[in-house]
């Protein structure tokens, strides 16, 4: 015999049936009492089985789950019970979510109805619009501008940064034991009054650590204000050429 899908006029399912005694009898969905819901669902099976209606199987799996619900709540411990009534708990709230969602959906959408596809149509690529003179001259500077940023900058533009005259520490070191050759005490600062630029100040500054680490120079007091002195008969790894 062939089977036959069973559908009732107002329930679709066992959840459908179910949420209909929840709501009937107000119950809380959240907190189900499962004795007074079985009794109600089997009341509806048994009324469909007076009809001669082809009950689906369905229906009568959500009657056995049912009761074995109730089975487990009359042991001892009945944690696995409270656990398979969140879970249908749980599928009830998401039905009934999922069924409000579908009758908003019927209200706005109509499967007797018809839409054609949009007809492709060549884009118009012709520019409209008509500009002022003064609009357009900025907005060619501008368009020109990021032109130029793009292309790489000349050599001359990094003559300020990384261009600098080079200085030999060597002629700086001659040049300090030449000031110094008197034997006489001089200022650091004295040192740099003739520097021209950082070069030669940098250059100057590494020949005076040099004669002190070689120890033909001696540095009296502190800071920049200390005084400075040739070391006669030191290393004489540097000697003035005559």
């Amino acid at each position: 015999m062939e089977k036959i899908s069973y559908k009732l006029d107002v329930f679709e399912g066992p959840l459908d049936l179910l949420l209909h005694l929840i709501e009937k009898n107000k119950l809380n969905i959240y907190d189900i009492l499962i004795s007074e819901l079985l009794d109600q669902y089997m009341e509806q099976i048994n009324l469909m089985q007076q009809l001669d209606l082809d009950i689906a199987g369905e229906f009568l799996s959500m009657a056995s789950r049912l009761i074995q619900i109730k089975s487990a709540m009359l042991l001892p411990k009945y944690e696995e019970a409270e656990d398979m009534r969140r879970e249908l708990s749980g599928q009830l709230i998401e039905y009934r979510k999922c069924k409000r969602v579908a009758a908003m959906l019927s209200q706005r959408i109509s499967f007797d109805s018809f839409c054609r596809e949009p007809t492709k149509i060549k884009a118009d690529m012709k520019y409209r619009r008509i500009h002022e003179p003064d609009c357009l001259i900025p907005a060619y500077l501008a368009a020109a501008g990021r032109g130029k940023a793009k292309i790489p900058p000349s050599k001359e533009a990094f003559e300020g940064i990384v261009a600098r005259r080079i200085v030999s520490v060597s002629s700086k070191i001659y040049g300090v034991i030449r000031k110094l050759r008197d034997g006489k005490s001089r200022s650091y600062r004295e040192m740099f009054e003739d520097a021209q630029d950082k070069s030669e100040l940098v250059a100057t500054f590494l020949a005076i650590l040099e004669l002190i680490k070689g120890k033909r120079l001696r540095v009296d007091g502190d800071g920049r204000d200390c005084e400075l002195k040739l070391i006669i008969g030191g290393d004489n790894q540097w000697t003035e050429e005559n």
